[in-house]
């Protein structure tokens, strides 16, 4: 199963990617600095000579911040270890994995009962921390032909 995230950097929950920061360890005083980095952001438009005020941006990672993909890459983690919880099927380098490349995510399976229970661990996860899974490019291809999207609910 094939499955791709909208609007990925623009999703993902803070207080979530602070606790999933926490989680593999990362020390305290630096999720605070990341906590600052992303929360006390400010824009302004100019129009010819005119300068606005100064806007607060609030949601999500920033598009051309040298720490978004890091940042990205800890919240995509934490939703791929949820979905490695159900093994079946194929192997690579001697375990059970997804393969994943930027926000783009393919489940494998031995089964159609283990791609649906994965497809939907990963849906609950992603919706965990902000990311919406793009239902619209959600594509299988299997040697049977069966159509999972008709299965999952996103």
């Amino acid at each position: 199963m094939f499955i791709d995230y909208n609007k990925c950097y623009d999703s993902v929950r803070g207080e979530v990617l602070y606790d999933i920061l926490t989680e593999f360890g990362i020390p305290t005083k630096l999720v605070r600095l990341i906590k600052i980095c992303l929360t006390e952001v400010y824009s302004r438009v100019r129009v010819g000579k005119n300068l606005s005020d100064m806007l607060p941006i609030g949601n999500g990672l920033k598009q051309g911040d040298a720490l978004s993909p890091l940042l990205f890459n800890f919240a995509l983690e934490y939703v791929i270890r949820r979905v490695q919880v159900i093994q079946d099927g194929l192997k690579l380098n001697g375990t059970h994995q997804p393969l994943v490349y930027a926000d783009d995510f393919n489940i494998l399976g031995g089964s159609v009962y283990t791609i649906k229970e994965n497809a939907e661990t990963l849906v609950v996860s992603s919706k965990e921390t902000g990311l919406g899974v793009n239902a619209e490019k959600l594509s299988t291809w299997s040697c049977l032909e069966i159509r999972m999207q008709d299965e999952i609910a996103v």
